[in-house]
């Protein structure tokens, strides 16, 4: 599992070795901060679409600069960890920024995953811009609807969704 968790120099060279097979890497990005069955059926759909998986896990301080000081609720190695240990993640690896957008621009991966939360519209511009630059597919998977880490926070803390 501790296998899978690797450096974005190393997540490239897997990636330049399966291109060069004809083979192609799926990345997504995200806190992953409570994994819900949402995050697992999303992780399922987002691996079909390629040979190997790889999920670009937000950084402590980058959870904290998107969901605010209580965020995240559980460590980034620990994420990294859990999100290994599931069947259909290959690789995790760290990133400190708040936009994926250098790991991208490093990996160049063939498929980018985003949730229907997004839409193309919406993607961060810079990361998009990116995408357009290196050649990636952006693929938006449906939105699993009544799955959400924040409302899972807030159903914990006794105020409701």
């Amino acid at each position: 599992m501790k296998a899978k968790i690797v450096d974005a120099d190393s997540l490239a060279a897997m990636a330049e070795a399966l291109r060069q097979k004809g083979g192609k890497l799926v990345l997504t990005n995200g806190c992953f901060d409570l994994l819900h069955v949402g995050h697992i059926r999303y992780l399922d759909a987002a691996r079909a679409l390629g040979d190997a998986l790889a999920v670009a896990l937000n950084g402590d301080a980058s959870v904290r600069a998107l969901k605010g000081d209580s965020r995240p609720i559980i460590p980034e190695s620990e994420r990294a960890e859990i999100v290994a240990a599931l069947e259909s993640v290959d690789y995790v690896v760290v990133f400190p920024e708040t936009r994926v957008t250098q790991l991208l621009e490093k990996v160049r991966p063939a498929i980018y995953v985003k949730g229907g939360d997004y839409t193309p519209a919406t993607l961060n511009t810079e990361e998009r811009q990116a995408l357009e630059k290196i050649g990636t597919e952006i693929r938006i998977l449906p939105f699993e609807q009544g799955y959400s880490t924040s409302a899972l926070i807030n159903r914990m803390r006794g105020k409701g969704e």
